[in-house]
């Protein structure tokens, strides 16, 4: 097995987010290869035109405010190349992934999991130091 390795987000890669801070039950949206859910204080996010829920306490750990609605990720996330195709239990629901797909971790042992498109990961991150 792989071992992760640790990257750090690069700072040009910002986003736009707001909390869903309403009296809701929340929603599912289909994303990634199934159904996602969005809970009550999650936040809805814009990657780069890239539309998707992050769990409010994830986001709470890893994103500081640059200015009101701009956030940039400050923690490191552990990732490795997924060797075969697969799935992956989100947080949000379940993420479908090819061989060379990123899997992307936001604790260092392997918890708080997704998937992302290498191409994509590798614009958006960097090994760190």
């Amino acid at each position: 097995m792989t071992e992760f390795i640790k990257y750090q987000k690069k700072k040009a890669s910002r986003v736009v987010a707001i909390q869903l801070a309403l009296e809701t039950d929340g929603f599912t949206y289909q994303k990634w290869g199934g159904p996602q859910t969005c809970k009550p204080g999650d936040w809805i996010v814009n990657n780069d035109g890239d539309v998707y829920t992050v769990d409010c306490d994830t986001f709470a750990r890893t994103y500081a405010a640059i200015s009101p609605g701009i956030y940039e990720k400050v923690a490191p996330v552990w990732a490795k190349v997924a060797e075969q195709p697969g799935q992956i239990a989100t947080k949000e629901g379940q993420t479908h992934y090819q061989a060379g797909d990123y899997l992307v971790y936001n604790e260092p042992d392997g918890r708080d999991g997704y998937a992302v498109d290498a191409e994509v990961f590798e614009k958006m991150y960097a090994p760190a130091d």
